[in-house]
């Protein structure tokens, strides 16, 4: 199985951009399909983008143009580069993966910790 470890959250003002970062291991990286997700306090947790094993990707509309999720096989890592952050974008943020496809679905069975990201006005 694999073990995820997010980093990368923090505190930033409306407009600025944050890049996170999962580091995986414990499996072969490259063979699992990977998201990131977010929830915020009182509401269910959501997808914000996904990359199949190919590359492909695909995004909640709420982040099209502004996110970008990336992955570095040589470093088993998966990014999520964030910007013009708005105060809605406010959330923990969580890595997952599978060795399915689930896309922004939140059935994956593999999970990371979590990482605070705060966008004030």
């Amino acid at each position: 199985r694999v073990q995820l470890v997010e980093s990368g959250g923090g505190s930033v003002q409306a407009g600025g951009s944050l890049r996170l970062s999962c580091a995986a291991s414990g499996d072969t990286y490259s063979n699992y399909y990977m998201g990131w997700f977010r929830q915020a306090p009182g509401k269910e947790r959501e997808g914000v983008a996904a990359i199949d094993s190919d590359g492909s990707t695909s995004y909640a509309d709420s982040v099209k143009g502004r996110f970008t999720i990336s992955k570095d096989n040589a470093k088993n890592t998966l990014y999520l580069q964030m910007n013009s952050l708005k105060p809605e974008d406010t959330a923990t943020y969580y890595c997952a993966a599978d060795r399915v496809s689930w896309g922004l679905l939140t059935e994956y069975n593999y999970w990371g910790q979590g990482t605070q990201v705060t966008v004030s006005s």
